[in-house]
């Protein structure tokens, strides 16, 4: 699996541009992040709440890296750290989460969460 952060709002996996938030499971599945469970909760989507991230959590990993948008708003609240305190956890900048997530991607299982914009 391939990614690409080429533009503001745009991430690229396998190909197939995205003009939105993602989610990718360690199987390779793609969809798209769940970000009104946050924003209902705290009036932003910039705050990734514990309930919104265990949508994501059907899937064993080791590495969760989250890509915090170009200008890096997006932000794990305490108690999603708490969920995943046994695990690696990235927060990087979508553009350094995305030369992470190619280069670990195969060796260790990741879930990636990736804001592609602000």
């Amino acid at each position: 699996m391939r990614l690409e952060y080429p533009a503001f709002g745009k991430i690229i996996v396998d190909g197939t541009t995205y003009e939105h938030d993602i989610v990718i499971y360690p199987s390779g599945r793609v969809e798209r992040r769940k970000k009104e469970i946050s924003k209902q909760k705290h009036g932003t989507s910039h705050k990734l709440d514990p309930k919104e991230l265990k949508e994501y959590l059907t899937e064993d990993f080791d590495v969760l890296i989250v890509g915090t948008g170009m200008y890096g708003k997006l932000s794990l609240l305490p108690g999603s750290r708490e969920l995943v305190k046994e695990k690696e956890v990235l927060e990087l900048p979508t553009k350094k989460a995305v030369e992470v997530f190619n280069e670990i991607y195969g060796e260790k299982k990741v879930l990636g969460i990736f804001h592609v914009t602000c």
